[in-house]
């Protein structure tokens, strides 16, 4: 199946509709910082520690935290739960460009690499993205994957860690699913990312689909927060 531009703008239109407005976070508008921030580059050690909860009923679902191990030819945040039980690592090409990502139900990997954050952190900013994916342990199944990334604002913002200054952004994605029955698979995502942490502090993300030739309702997918409780 080939997910044209028309294709993807016409699903992405529905995400509002499908996905609801479930968000937990507020920030405050605040002026584009001048000059812009410089993105925090990596180094091994810095870590992060996320609250996970579940949007539809507020029940916190775990504590993730996030270490740089390595940088290299690529760059591997590894990632465990509090309890010491390590979970997949996220891989990076480049410093902000996921090649493998962990916020999926499943792990994925992109070729070529998806960008984690805005390519300019301008309030202007916007670019459509497409890319292959391929689920862990398939990979020789690539189905098409299209995202739709544009800046919303910089916001001042409260999470566990503390208070920060982020550039609020969204992204639209519109994907093939491995399943030939699901269609019309959305995802939407609202991150706040922060430049002098190199990471985000809080993200948001909520998916829907329909079942191949049914005129039913829209089907909801999890819809899950995170929030930055500590970093280094």
């Amino acid at each position: 199946m080939n997910l044209s531009r028309r294709t993807f703008i016409a699903s992405a239109a529905l995400a509002p509709v499908a996905c609801g407005s479930l968000s937990y976070e507020h920030g405050i508008p605040v002026a584009q910082p001048k000059p812009l921030p410089v993105v925090r580059p990596p180094q091994v050690g810095q870590e992060w520690a996320y609250i996970k909860k579940d949007v539809f009923d507020g029940k916190t679902l775990g504590v993730i935290n996030e270490r740089v191990a390595s940088i290299g030819s690529t760059i591997v945040i590894d990632r465990m739960t509090t309890d010491g039980a390590r979970l997949p690592s996220e891989i990076q090409t480049a410093w902000g460009m996921v090649a493998t990502d962990t916020q999926w139900s499943r792990l994925l990997n992109f070729n070529p690499s998806l960008p984690l954050w805005p390519e300019q952190l301008s309030t202007t900013w916007a670019k459509q993205f497409n890319t292959k994916y391929s689920i862990a342990g398939y990979s020789e199944s690539r189905m098409n994957w299209q995202e739709y990334m544009s800046v919303q604002g910089w916001e001042k913002i409260t999470v566990p860690a503390g208070e920060f200054v982020a550039l609020r952004f969204q992204t639209l994605i519109n994907y093939e699913s491995d399943d030939p029955n699901k269609v019309d698979c959305i995802r939407k995502e609202t991150v706040w990312f922060a430049p002098q942490i190199g990471r985000w502090v809080a993200r948001e993300a909520s998916g829907s689909y329909q079942i191949q030739g049914q005129l039913g309702p829209v089907i909801l997918e999890g819809s899950y927060q995170w929030q930055l409780s500590s970093y280094k």
